[in-house]
């Protein structure tokens, strides 16, 4: 057998330069109960960053997997945070640890709404998939899916005091849900276009809603009481609902649903606030308290608008209506005669009013609000230009104004990186952007320099790496001291953009490709600075001028400084001898023009990518193919050769970044991690590191790993993994009676609850393999008329500790996760049922997990009722169930209610003891205490 090749494999070592995404919204969250309003939760790609805004510093990163983060929710208690993903994914990770031990899966596409009800025990989602599913965070499972929209979901409210839930979405409607019955009993239709935003105001009696227009429509809400809706029948035009009425059948049924509707709530409209912005509502949030709202739209301003108290509007009203009496009065006086009392009506402009704008420093994309104490109101933007900033204004004052507390804008450019560098001691890694340069320690990832640029297209390191050079879109070449991080020249290079900058292989000077159609070479300098007159700067000398016919997109030096390789528009690439810029080789076959090349360590092979989404590998001794590649299911951006070896990487704009054999044509392996298109990359000079910037704004740095990479088994994998997605995206089973209707099961069917019916059907198949052993064993010790040495237990129950088999399926059953747990049943075929009903009884007869399996129990009898039913052998298994079931769940309900009343006992005896309340109720008193306080304060400074 031959040697083979031994390729390492590259690992995701980190995300930098992203301060935050664009796909999820910030949120202000509380860590480790510091003060309110410091720390900010923001998506990062697929994790989530939380940022100290006092200090500017990243203090959390809570790490996702694979998909992007679509939308962020803190609990209510502050010690949890919802993230929500692109592929439908909702984990629940605690801020304490950053661990996340709850995940829901159930959507089939991104999470686009979130929200809490009051006591944090449930969770609401929204998704592409138009779906709405609401979670149980306590049992860790979904209780239901509710659908009735018809595209994306905008938002989902739970009501503060009744099991209702409303949500709004792209299609124009906002439904009301009855989660007790869980259907939609009112669809409001008053929007012509896309419902993008709502919050509910004034303890849940008003909904405010914005749209794609100008205005925020707000809503009345009037609940009937319980007794009068449910006692009493409603009287319609002389008759009851009660009553029979023969005549009236074809109304019988829109009456129903008027009765259902009112039975619960009405919604009327009560009026509208115009925003000042023209365009549609992008996101509309409110405090805690839902005193303080803000909105805004594509642009860079924030309206705030507050909520009156009852008595600050009674107040403005009694103002009006002075106001009135005495504009009356004159009127009365000039006409001599009497007139009618005034009146004044109460409009919602009474009630909500401006409180002020923001105006940001660029376009929001997103907006937190947060009310602190002593009427604080703080502010989180996220902008569009990957920032965030934070404001900070006194709701009590008349004319508040929003002082900025802080701006993140240090650890990330604004714009996208177009060019990437690396030093020649492996620990800087420049970036350049449209406006600035920074230079990153690769160790630590923090910024060393930053310094303001033109729009930046390529870069390098001097020889030294104590300058940096850049080539601009004006055509202008900037040279920068590290040291100072000044900008020491710039040079007038081109009239056109400078596409590519090479370092010659001498490490004198470079090269300069335009889309002036020119090549460049300049020689490095030192001048006299003409300013101190003291000490040398750097500069570069114009020495040769290469005139082409088309734009030059790529430029290159062999590393024998014998040949130079230029990629043109036409599609060609060039090649010229150094020396003399005579035309040696001209290498075509590209369909589109070659966007990146690079030359092997040995000046053998040349590598191009192309816009054709093709890379060629070429000899350069007479120029021929070696061999076409298929790279990229889109352009191929940039291709460099890993220093000293044949084999290269490719970025492409389909996010993807791949390792090729350069002598074998074989791809090695493709790093996936990117959300965008892959613009650039660079490869540090001993090949350990790699640097990617990506559309969506992140820097991914890779690491070369020690471990080996066997091509047939990546192939394997990958074709695995095909499989897997393949069997997740099947069918899903279906439930017997619910296959139609607005409510369903909240679980999706995936490779991980395959996975779990699986390992319950392996566990049965032990169990009932070692069932039979032992019935075999006991035949044979009978027969024999003496005790026979037992067969050998299964390895697996020996690893477990000796474990019974029927232990061992219901410790399989528990280590299913309770979310995944319904579908796992749904997917075991029933020929495992039978079996699975027998040992039920017997667990519960044990006391092993009755809840568990009680939740199991219910769930198999829906689903296989009729087989269960029509099935004679299993009549037994029922009737023991039914038995043991009822005694032992009324046995623990009372075991729960003797110990609910002790602790109530013991709670009431330690106040009782020492004059203190428990939980909620403390807070409440304290804050009377202070209140009467105040009054008595201000009554006695009054008095004297």
């Amino acid at each position: 057998m031959g040697l083979t090749k031994q390729y390492l494999r590259y690992a995701a070592s980190a995300v930098f330069g992203v301060i935050g995404s664009q796909r999820a919204n910030i949120a202000y969250v509380t860590l480790r109960g510091g003060e309110k309003g410091r720390y900010v939760a923001v998506a990062a790609c697929e994790h989530v960053f939380i940022w100290d805004v006092r200090k500017g510093e990243k203090v959390l990163i809570l790490q996702g997997q694979k998909h992007e983060v679509s939308f962020l929710c803190p609990s209510p208690d502050g010690v949890h945070v919802a993230v929500g993903y692109e592929d439908g994914m909702v984990r629940i990770f605690n801020l304490l640890s950053g661990e996340s031990n709850v995940s829901f899966n159930g959507h089939k596409s991104g999470v686009t709404a979130m929200n809490y009800d009051s006591l944090g025990a449930r969770l609401v989602t929204g998704s592409k998939d138009t779906d709405v599913i609401v979670w149980d965070i306590i049992n860790e499972c979904g209780l239901y899916r509710l659908r009735g929209h018809k595209d994306v979901i905008t938002q989902a409210l739970f009501l503060k005091d009744k099991n209702l839930l409303v949500s709004s979405s792209k299609d124009s409607f906002v439904k009301w849900w009855d989660l007790d019955t869980q259907h939609c009993f009112k669809t409001m239709v008053g929007h012509r276009s896309e419902v993008w935003g709502m919050v509910l105001l004034d303890r849940d009696n008003r909904l405010l809603t914005g749209s794609a227009d100008s205005e925020l429509r707000a809503w009345d809400i009037r609940r009937l009481e319980e007794g009068k809706a449910e006692g009493e029948p409603r009287v319609k035009k002389g008759k009851t609902l009660l009553e029979d009425d023969e005549d009236d059948d074809g109304k019988e049924e829109e009456e129903e649903a008027e009765t259902v509707e009112e039975r619960i709530l009405s919604c009327q409209k009560a009026g509208s606030i115009l925003r000042e912005a023209r365009d549609r509502v992008v996101s509309l949030t409110a405090d805690s308290k839902a005193r303080v709202i803000a909105c805004h739209g594509n642009d860079a301003v924030l309206e705030v608008f507050t909520v009156l108290s009852e008595e600050e509007v009674q107040r403005k009203m009694n103002k009006k209506l002075k106001k009135a009496k005495k504009k009356a009065a004159k009127t009365q006086e000039g006409a001599g005669d009497q007139t009618a009392e005034p009146v004044v009506e109460r409009t919602l402009k009474d009630e909500i009013i401006r409180l002020t704008n923001i105006k940001a420093s660029a376009k929001i994309r997103w907006a937190d609000v947060l009310s602190c104490a002593g009427g604080e109101l703080k502010v989180a933007l996220l902008l569009q230009n990957n920032t965030v900033e934070t404001y900070s204004l006194k709701t009590s004052d008349k004319n508040p104004a929003a002082n900025k507390t802080a701006r993140l804008t240090l650890g990330g450019h604004r714009t996208d990186v177009r060019t990437l560098a690396f030093s020649s001691d492996n620990l800087a890694v420049l970036s350049a952007s449209g406006d600035t340069v920074k230079v990153w320690n690769r160790s630590t990832l923090q910024v060393i320099r930053t310094m303001a640029c033109e729009y930046a297209l390529c870069s390098l390191f001097v020889p030294g790496d104590r300058q940096i050079i850049l080539g601009t879109k004006s055509g202008k070449l900037q040279i920068f001291e590290l040291a100072s991080g000044s900008l020491l020249e710039t040079v007038d290079a081109h009239s056109g953009a400078v596409w590519s900058l090479c370092v010659a292989p001498d490490q004198r000077g470079i090269i300069s490709g335009s889309a002036d159609k020119t090549v460049k070479f300049w020689e490095f300098e030192l001048v006299r600075d003409k300013e101190t007159d003291q000490n040398r700067r750097l500069t570069v000398k114009h020495t040769r001028t290469l005139q082409l016919d088309e734009d030059v997109l790529c430029v290159k030096f062999s590393p024998d400084h014998r040949l130079l390789a230029v990629s043109l528009l036409d599609c060609t690439v060039k090649v010229f001898y150094t020396d003399t810029l005579k035309f040696f080789l001209s290498l075509y076959g590209h369909k589109l023009p070659v966007l990146c090349l690079d030359i092997t360590h040995d000046s053998a092979l040349i590598a191009t990518g192309s816009a054709d989404r093709n890379v060629k590998i070429w000899g350069l001794d007479f120029g021929d193919c070696h061999r076409s590649l298929f790279a990229h299911d889109d352009s191929v951006m940039f291709l460099q050769f890993v220093p000293k070896t044949h084999l290269f990487f490719t970025a492409g704009k389909d996010k993807k970044i791949k390792q090729w054999d350069a002598d074998k044509f074989e791809l090695i392996q493709t790093l996936e991690g990117h959300h965008r298109e892959v613009w650039c990359l660079a490869i540090s000079p001993n090949g350990d590191h790699l640097v990617s910037s990506s559309h969506d704004k992140s820097l991914r740095l890779w690491e070369r790993t020690r471990e080996p990479i066997i091509l047939e088994e990546e192939r394997e994998m990958e074709r695995e993994a095909e499989f897997e997605e393949s069997m997740a995206k099947g069918d899903a089973p279906v439930v017997p009676g619910e296959t139609e209707g607005e409510a369903a099961p909240a679980g999706k069917k995936s490779i991980e609850t395959v996975k779990a019916a699986e390992r319950i059907m392996e566990a049965l198949e032990l169990y009932r393999e070692e069932t039979r052993k032992s019935e075999e064993h006991k035949y044979f010790c009978e027969k024999a008329g003496k005790e026979l040495p037992p067969p050998k237990p299964n390895p697996i129950l020996v690893a477990f500790g000796n474990v019974t088999p029927s232990r061992y399926v219901l410790d399989v059953i528990r280590k299913v996760r309770s979310s995944e747990l319904e579908i796992s049943l749904l997917v075991l075929p029933f020929p495992y049922v039978p079996e699975l009903l027998k040992l039920f009884s017997s667990y519960i007869q044990q006391g092993l997990e009755v809840e568990l399996v009680c939740r199991c129990l219910f769930f198999l009898l829906k689903i296989h009722f009729g087989q269960i039913t029509s099935n004679q052998m299993l009549v037994s298994v029922i009737d023991e169930l039914k038995t043991n079931t009822l005694s032992k769940v009324c046995q623990i309900r009372d075991v729960l209610g003797f110990n609910s009343a002790a602790l109530q006992f013991l709670q009431r005896e330690i106040e009782s003891k020492e004059d203190v309340m428990f939980f909620a109720d403390a807070t409440g008193q304290l804050e009377e205490k202070k209140k009467r306080r105040r009054k008595r304060e201000r009554t006695v400074l009054t008095i004297a």
